[in-house]
């Protein structure tokens, strides 16, 4: 069955992302698939192609390929969680999407890649919905979720039959559901379709790394600062607390606990993956869903973002040896360089405190990076740098920033050494599959900051 047409979204780095729009609507439905799709594909299955032809009835939907999957550009290694997220704000912009509901269903990448971008780009969007998949898989964080065993059985398993048509019903099990009602597994077609689909989408390979990369990837510390209409959706004749292995009403309660003010809908219908049942109850509860919320328009003054903290080590008695103008003139060649590795890693320049920054980024590997960059950096002028980081929610006060993360992440600063980087716990969860490297500092009690934290040193 013909689909929509394919078009690509370009990223600041140049990778091609996948996207189609269609539908009709005042409102936009960004659609993020689990990990593994193929926009063409996908529309080669009958329920598949009905669900979405039902979805755009009264919406204009948007859905994409992520970076490493289907039509979009493959890459090298493993993407962490920022580059995932500049591809959907690169389908933003490219369908010309300004603000959009985000619906991430299925799987263990679609549900924390539609929570991250709603917290940090509230004002882009008007709803989050989330279906079938959990937001932490990992025990102990999570009682429902999975040991790191279980995990690494789970891939070398599915990776051994990936696309083979002589396992496609091992496969269908495993990916639908085991009961009846789950997956059509007496339908040839259908099989042959998700043996295709797989083929398509990626190698077993990369389908591995991915699955590790959302294992590893820990997004609880954001969760409470998800500040958008929330939306967990769940049919009612899913399995319970006594029922098969995707037990999507234990994972609904989970993720509506974790987000706050987050509302449990309930629809009818029991198959595991949305699409393979009949649309109409689901589509129109999601449709009146958006309904209530299409008022709430306003711009939101509160966002998940990591904060970078530098100053200069040992200042005061460099600026003594110098002199004023001397010393006027060095700092001088200091911000130039600090501005120039912000533009570089896209950091946002909140504002300079004498000798030191206070920036703002959208990706916590980013403002990592950017800190090893600039403590490299200066190190020609004659100068040390040391430098914090923290991912949380921040208020924005005007041009200036403010909120509880905002001073976690200078405490953090002030641990550092020169020519140091540390960064928060929650800065490390969130990195996984990003390459960077970390040595445990150990716990620390934060001058004005509740509790203890964990503090790590980035060392590549």
């Amino acid at each position: 069955m013909d689909g929509p047409k394919t078009r690509w979204a370009t990223t600041v780095d140049g990778a091609s992302i996948a996207y189609q729009e269609f539908g009709r609507g005042d409102a936009t439905l960004v659609v993020i698939h689990p990990w593994v799709s193929h926009l063409e594909v996908s529309w080669e299955q009958p329920r598949f192609a009905r669900f979405m032809r039902r979805l755009s009835q009264n919406l204009r939907v948007v859905h994409m390929d992520k970076r490493g999957m289907g039509m979009s550009d493959r890459i090298a290694g493993t993407p962490d969680v920022s580059l995932l997220m500049d591809d959907v704000r690169a389908v933003f912009d490219a369908s010309g999407t300004e603000r959009a509901a985000v619906f991430g269903w299925g799987g263990s990448a679609s549900a924390p890649l539609a929570a991250l971008f709603a917290a940090t780009y509230p004002e882009r969007t008007t709803a989050l919905i989330l279906d079938g998949s959990l937001l932490e898989r990992r025990l102990p964080d999570n009682p429902h979720g999975v040991t790191n065993e279980e995990q690494d059985e789970w891939a070398r398993t599915s990776a051994a039959i990936w696309g083979d048509d002589d396992h496609a019903v091992e496969l269908a099990r495993e990916c639908f559901g085991e009961r009846p009602e789950d997956c059509p597994i007496e339908d040839v077609e259908f099989l042959r379709w998700l043996t295709k689909m797989m083929r398509y989408s990626c190698t077993p390979t990369s389908m591995v790394a991915f699955g590790r990369m959302w294992y590893e990837t820990d997004i609880s510390h954001a969760l409470p600062t998800i500040h958008v209409p929330t939306a967990v959706f769940c049919k009612s004749g899913a399995p319970d607390a006594g029922g098969a292995d995707n037990d999507q009403r234990l994972w609904a309660e989970f993720n509506v606990t974790h987000v706050p003010g987050a509302k449990l809908i309930e629809i009818p219908g029991a198959a595991h993956v949305i699409w393979i049942e009949e649309p109409e109850p689901y589509v129109s509860a999601l449709e009146r869903f958006l309904a209530s919320v299409e008022d709430e328009k306003a711009e939101l003054d509160r966002l998940l973002a990591t904060v970078m903290f530098t100053d200069v080590v040992g200042s005061t008695e460099r600026a003594a040896d110098l002199g004023d103008v001397a010393w006027k003139e060095l700092i001088g060649r200091h911000d130039a360089t600090v501005r120039a590795m912000l533009a570089r890693y896209r950091g946002t320049e909140v504002k300079t405190m004498g000798d030191g920054f206070l920036a703002t980024f959208d990706g916590p590997a980013r403002a990592v990076r950017c800190a090893q960059g600039i403590c490299e950096a200066v190190k020609p002028l004659g100068l040390e740098v040391r430098a914090g980081c923290h991912t949380g929610e921040i208020e924005l006060v005007g041009a200036d920033v403010g909120g509880i993360a905002v001073h976690i992440g200078a405490r953090v600063g002030a641990l550092a050494g020169p020519s140091e980087v540390l960064v928060s716990s929650t800065v490390k969860d969130l990195v996984a599959g990003s390459g960077l490297v970390f040595e445990d500092r150990g716990e620390h009690e934060l001058k004005g900051v509740p509790e203890t934290w964990h503090v790590y040193a980035a060392v590549s």
